[in-house]
């Protein structure tokens, strides 16, 4: 988008990013506050029925609130370009900070593990799904995550497969059951709080790099490489990486959500503690 321009009411300052989601731009409201629009992609704009299901979405995400979230705070989905408004947050992403200045230590870990339990409370509890939940996704604010593009990733990517038959996703962040084509359920954000977690603690993807068929494969045998995580948060991480969704703990039983247990957001995903260490499943032939 060109600066100076206008989407809805509001006036382009500068391109911010390009993403799955379409173009993000700093931009500023009618009272002259920056807010980030993002211009959503144009498979939306074509779409009738995925239009018409964002904007039901559009409807629960305003109900989303945090300080570790970046709030909703207009969109207009039958706009000739398609847009949605959020709260800007003004920082860099987790994967450049880790990549710039090493793995995140003792309180800044912690800050960071308890915050992204939070994000998924506050978006669990609208009865939504991050589904993208990962480093780049993850925005760092005088030492807070604030997690922003939830709750639209999986509608945009739904309407994404069945156009062009490619699955969406980032490859040892987003959870084994959907890549095998199932419902994201909030235990696959959990799953993503771990690998992001295990990114932030080690410097490095827990699944490693490499083709993205050799991560699928690690993935769907639970071998992550942890090593360099803390003592104290080994066994919740390595239960949200369990290859099988049951075995994952709740967002409510994650640190920082310990004043939800028992709540509606605790039973989104049932809660089953750690495992035994056993031999982890056959991968797919």
């Amino acid at each position: 988008m060109r600066v100076d321009e206008r989407i809805g009411p509001y006036r382009v300052l500068e391109e911010i990013g390009v993403g799955g989601m379409g173009e993000v731009s700093l931009a500023l409201d009618g009272a002259g506050r920056a807010v980030a629009v993002k211009v959503l992609h144009p498979t939306v704009a074509r779409d009738a029925v995925a239009r018409r299901r964002l904007e039901r979405e559009v409807a629960a995400l305003r109900l989303v609130r945090g300080p570790n979230v970046a709030e909703v705070l207009d969109a207009d989905l039958g706009a000739r370009r398609p847009y949605l408004v959020t709260r800007y947050a003004q920082g860099r992403t987790l994967a450049e900070v880790v990549r710039e200045h090493g793995p995140l230590r003792g309180e800044d870990l912690d800050r960071l593990v308890r915050g992204l339990a939070r994000a998924l409370a506050a978006i669990h509890g609208a009865g939504l799904v991050h589904r993208d939940l990962k480093p780049t996704n993850v925005i760092m604010v005088d030492g807070e995550p604030v997690v922003i593009d939830f709750g639209l990733a999986h509608h945009l990517d739904a309407t994404r497969l069945t156009l062009t038959g490619t699955a969406i996703g980032t490859p040892g962040y987003l959870a084994p059951e959907v890549l095998d084509g199932l419902r994201a359920t909030p235990a696959a954000d959990v799953f993503s709080w771990g690998a992001t977690v295990a990114f932030a603690a080690t410097g490095r993807p827990p699944f490693g790099a490499g083709p993205s068929q050799a991560v699928f494969s690690r993935m769907e045998r639970g071998r992550a490489d942890l090593s360099g995580v803390p003592r104290e948060l080994l066994p919740l991480v390595k239960a949200a990486l369990s290859p099988v969704p049951a075995r994952r703990p709740a967002a409510g039983a994650l640190p920082g959500n310990e004043d939800l247990a028992g709540s509606a957001v605790d039973a989104a995903t049932e809660h089953v503690p750690a495992p035994p260490p056993e031999e982890p499943p056959e991968p797919r032939r």
